[in-house]
């Protein structure tokens, strides 16, 4: 008669070990994505081919240490960054900018002191044109599904850092702009596809980063799937999840 009662007093006993378990690997979780690594989706054009729309990425938090929007919801109100180092000419940021409240993904192309200007569409830093490379021409669609021929080119950036942007000439609207000084503490941002972004070029809407505003550096895309389609429709992946973008640095 004894039995039942035994079994009973269990039961309050296993959901609390439920609980607890849960209850950890939520922590664990908050501790991998604040201090670790945090995922990325890319939803826009503004960094293509390097990072495609649909791109889900992981970022690394530490490796330029830990500012105000490193954590979540940006509920650590301090100005600049704790531990790490700064970034490198080339890296590609995420970063809050300080006119919105969305997380951007760019390159870092300007470093606090720098002069950036372009000039018929060729990046000049620091009075110095930028060497670029035509490695062929393709066509690139953007987020609402408008689709224009680009022409790709290879650029060197000063410190040898090599990697491909596309532009839709060399005559649009950011292809000639008067000449910026970047700030001290801040860094210049500029997406891949020149002409289809909208980066540090744009002062009122993305301007100068501060370095605390720094969220983490890209690294790895882990899962590609094209045209945005959500990654819980699994129905849809074997027509367009893309293989050979996963598990790749970025940098390749």
């Amino acid at each position: 008669m004894s039995q039942p009662k035994a079994d009973a007093k269990a039961k309050p006993s296993e959901l609390r070990e439920t609980i607890v378990v849960v209850i950890q690997a939520l922590l664990i979780a908050l501790v991998f994505r604040t201090f670790l690594y945090q995922p990325f989706s890319i939803p826009t054009a503004s960094m293509q081919s390097t990072l495609m729309i649909g791109d889900y990425l992981l970022t690394s938090k530490y490796t330029w240490g830990y500012g105000r929007y490193s954590f979540p919801l940006g509920l650590i109100p301090f100005n600049g960054r704790i531990f790490g180092r700064e970034p490198n000419r080339g890296d590609i940021a995420v970063f809050r900018p300080v006119p919105q409240s969305d997380a951007y993904i760019k390159r870092v192309i300007g470093m606090p002191g720098d002069r950036i200007q372009m000039i018929n569409g060729i990046l000049n830093i620091n009075g110095e044109a930028v060497k670029r490379v035509e490695i062929g021409k393709i066509n690139d669609t953007d987020s609402t599904g408008v689709t224009v021929p680009v022409t790709v080119y290879r650029e060197t950036l000063p410190n040898g850092v090599e990697h491909t942007i596309q532009e839709i000439s060399d005559t649009m609207q950011l292809d000639n702009t008067a000449e910026y000084v970047v700030p001290a503490g801040h860094y210049f941002m500029m997406g891949d596809n020149r002409d289809r972004s909208q980066d540090s070029r744009v002062l009122s809407a993305v301007g100068y980063v501060p370095a605390g505003n720094l969220i983490g550096k890209a690294e790895v895309r882990f899962f590609s799937i094209k045209d945005n389609i959500p990654p819980w429709q699994v129905w849809q992946w074997p027509a367009n999840v893309r293989l050979d973008r996963m598990f790749q640095s970025v940098y390749q």
